[in-house]
């Protein structure tokens, strides 16, 4: 559909007969995932749950962002787009081993994909990475298999042999290209605790499948329990705990862009792999799906101006009350253009935000974690994201990713890994100058107790008002009777009022909550139902001191 000169993608959905209704209140349709016509232009993805948001959106689930309007019914903040700062020890892991070679000699250890997660039952932050196989597979130029390495402080990471192939930490000797290792904390099956989605070639024909696999250490693999047709090779999967669902994110091409998505999901992982191929344009698919296409906003390379922009992956998992979306924005050059200058592509990685987990929103398109294009940079170029992260360490988050430097090899190695640190929940803030703003949220409901921030406020002021669902100040919770943060920075501050120490008497009414900063930041807000303000909500790849099953409870 073309509207005053913009196109529209249509969804066409059947009748709205609740499928599932999520925590935040979203009512799903009935046909989902949702039907898409494949983009023949370049536009960002529709956001429906933004434009017909519910009339009460329960809050009890994990802590809750400002990464969209999804919350905020009137403000006159600003929001501000925050970016890790990368660790001075970087590179964690590099290529330094003979068996991380491929056979002419270009060195890779890193996550393509892969995993890097901190397991609370192991007590140890755990990854697996993409390695040259070039002792093992000899028949071509590039090969690669799975190794894995184990950290006590996510910083220090030591490649730990194994007995798969002795004297080495070789855990799996397939020939692969990406490849997800998931934690699933919902397992009831000790013995498919870690699932393995990776990327194998086939012999017979060269091309790629998933192949499954289970293992209760993340070692020792079982054998493949279910495998696909034939699929792109930068493809991936992911969890969506809240719609009980498994989800395959498959490189595509589609006519906007030949570096598009398609998706599929099923609760069930081996019949979800089974049902996975390419399609065709002429005919629809029942599982598969088109997803998305690279949007009109994305980078375009200063150097190489002529290439369009593509994305080249996308990951995905649950943090607190929201999808992250990690996306490997591609501005070229092609790979003949990389081997004739003896560069690298690039390759960002940005972020996007879902509510349904299949919408995902982008704030911005710039850079989340960026390349550093200078001599010797460990990511000069193709950065990519990592299944699992964030890790959640105190007030910090965790992300890692893959780099690339500059290869006299072979153009497209020598991969590392690097690590960079946020502060928890600290993707976007609601910001205030020195003059007092405000932030008025939509009708909320809850049943919890304790009212918690996440807020920097520097030499301003903090102060929180409950109001009816009228838009009335209720008695005893008015800003007057609000207990000011003042010079406060803290990723957990609980929220009283003079003769009000909690929400209770409030509990199971629908409410709205307007928050008043000066000279400050506010990043998100909860209702718990603990003192210690723990929040419910999913905490994404772990971290010591966490719940084993991934989510934020006493």
């Amino acid at each position: 559909m073309k509207i005053s000169g913009i196109f529209v993608a249509l969804t066409v959905f059947t009748p709205f007969i609740s499928a599932q209704t999520l925590h935040n209140g979203i009512t799903l349709p009935q046909q989902w995932p949702p039907h898409y016509e494949e983009s023949t232009v370049r536009h960002e993805m529709p956001l429906p749950y933004l434009k017909n948001k519910p009339l009460v959106i329960p809050i009890n689930t994990g802590r809750q962002l400002f990464v969209d309007d999804f919350l905020i019914s009137e403000t006159n903040l600003s929001p501000v787009y925050h970016t890790p700062k990368y660790y001075e020890g970087n590179p964690v892991l590099e290529p330094d081993k003979d068996w991380e070679k491929t056979v002419e000699g270009a060195l890779y250890a890193a996550p393509f994909s892969d995993g890097i997660w901190y397991d609370e039952k192991y007590g140890k932050y755990r990854m697996w990475y993409l390695a040259g196989a070039g002792t093992i597979h000899k028949d071509e130029r590039q090969t690669f298999y799975t190794c894995y390495a184990e950290s006590n402080d996510g910083k220090i990471w030591e490649k730990v042999n194994q007995d798969i192939v002795p004297g080495t930490n070789i855990v799996d000797t397939c020939n692969r290209d990406a490849a997800v290792i998931w934690l699933d904390r919902e397992a009831t099956d000790p013995a498919k605790r870690w699932k393995f989605f990776n990327v194998e070639r086939r012999k017979e024909d060269r091309r790629w499948q998933y192949v499954l696999k289970y293992s209760a250490d993340g070692i020792h693999w079982s054998k493949g329990v279910a495998q696909s047709g034939d699929i792109g090779d930068r493809s991936t999967a992911f969890y969506n705990p809240f719609t009980k669902k498994w989800v395959l994110s498959l490189r595509a091409s589609a006519l906007a862009s030949s570096r598009s998505r398609t998706y599929a999901e099923h609760a069930d992982p081996e019949v979800l792999v089974s049902v996975a191929h390419r399609t065709r344009k002429d005919a629809d698919d029942k599982f598969v799906k088109f997803w998305f296409s690279p949007d009109d906003k994305e980078l375009r390379h200063e150097k190489y101006p002529e290439v369009e922009p593509g994305i080249y992956n996308f990951d995905a998992i649950a943090y607190e009350s929201v999808m992250l979306g990690f996306y490997s924005a591609w501005a070229g050059p092609e790979n003949r253009v990389c081997e004739r200058d003896g560069i690298q592509k690039r390759n960002v990685i940005s972020l996007g935000y879902s509510r349904d987990g299949f919408h995902f929103s982008r704030p911005t398109h710039q850079p989340f974690m960026n390349v550093d294009e200078t001599e010797g940079a460990w990511n000069w170029g193709n950065m990519q994201s990592v299944a699992g992260v964030p890790l959640i360490v105190g007030d910090s988050l965790y992300f890692y990713s893959s780099g690339r430097r500059l290869s006299k090899i072979m153009w497209d190695s020598h991969t590392s890994t690097g690590l960079a640190t946020l502060r928890r929940d600290g993707f976007v803030s609601m910001h205030a100058d020195k003059e007092e703003g405000y932030v008025l949220s939509e009708k909320l409901s809850f049943d919890g107790k304790y009212l918690f921030v996440n807020a920097d406020v520097r030499k301003g002021e903090l102060l929180v008002e409950v109001l009816d669902e009228q838009g009335l100040p209720i008695e005893g919770f008015t800003k007057k009777d609000c207990i000011v943060m003042k010079k406060a920075n803290s990723t957990k501050e609980l929220i009283v009022w003079k003769n009000r120490k909690d929400l209770s008497t409030l509990s199971g009414k629908n409410i709205r909550l307007k928050f008043y900063l000066s000279d400050g930041d506010l990043y998100s807000f909860w209702i718990s139902p603990w003192l210690s303000g723990a929040s419910r909500g999913y905490t994404a790849g772990g971290g010591p001191g966490l719940d084993p099953k991934g989510i934020d409870i006493e």
